[in-house]
């Protein structure tokens, strides 16, 4: 019975045949496959993502900060200490932890601002960000002699992670910025 909690009822065979669907009922809820394809439905899903960050853009310069101050961390006191697995110069962590401190502040000091100019401070920090990637690459293959694979599986996570936060702060800027121009 489809109602029954716990039950399991299956609809099958409607003439027998080899293509005959079958509809589980668990708890009330329909297990069938979707009926938009697995593409769409990710669209979908990034796109709902997306909207949540559009209602509320405050919530990236909070990630973005929190990030940073993990990124400094990480970078300035835990790889240091750990040099010999990583092959990363301990004089380039230092130099590599500075800027995320000052990405921190930024993100912070933006988080307290007003709202009329939040797509402006959202597409300066993206920015930053992916100028902070490039620095970090350039770094990395300069030393790509005594980087070793944990170290190079270190950079190329903390990239992914940095540049998908900058691609959704860059589209969030954008749609705000559209936003604000039509409200002009």
């Amino acid at each position: 019975m489809p109602g029954r909690r716990g039950s399991c009822s299956a609809v099958l065979f409607n003439n027998f045949s080899a293509r005959a669907t079958m509809k589980c009922y668990l708890i009330g809820y329909n297990l069938n496959p979707p009926t938009v394809s697995g593409k769409q439905e990710n669209v979908t899903m990034l796109k709902q993502f997306l909207g949540k960050f559009e209602l509320e853009p405050k919530r990236l310069f909070l990630i973005d900060g929190l990030g940073a101050i993990l990124t400094a961390v990480l970078l300035g006191v835990v790889l240091v200490r750990f040099e010999r697995f990583f092959g990363i110069p301990s004089s380039i962590l230092y130099f590599l932890a500075i800027p995320p401190i000052f990405f921190a502040i930024y993100d912070f000091l933006s988080y307290k601002k007003d709202n009329i100019k939040i797509g402006q401070f959202l597409k300066g920090i993206a920015i930053m960000n992916l100028l902070y990637c490039c620095l970090s690459i350039g770094f990395a293959f300069y030393h790509t002699k005594t980087i070793t694979i944990l170290g190079w599986t270190y950079i190329l996570i903390e990239i992914s992670i940095v540049i998908t936060l900058s691609i959704i702060e860059l589209r969030i800027a954008n749609r705000l910025n559209k936003r604000q121009l039509k409200a002009d």
